[in-house]
């Protein structure tokens, strides 16, 4: 079974919690800001993404998703 996580970039606010909470280091803070000036969380590893869905638990803006294929 595969992964795939799937980030709202209008919802980050880039605060990290989801690149902590990463045990595969899918996701890092990204250099590109979103339309609120935040650098928004990017899936740098998609292919390393386990299902876990540590990061869309620990989101607190709802940003990110997570969708077993």
């Amino acid at each position: 079974m595969s992964a795939m996580v799937e980030i709202n970039a209008d919802l980050c606010k880039g605060c990290g919690i989801c690149v902590s909470v990463c045990p595969s280091r899918v996701l890092a803070l990204g250099q590109v800001v979103n339309s609120q000036g935040y650098a928004t969380a990017v899936p740098v590893l998609p292919m390393a993404c386990t299902g876990c869905r540590y990061c869309a638990v620990m989101c607190p803006d709802v940003a990110i998703r997570v969708m077993l294929t």
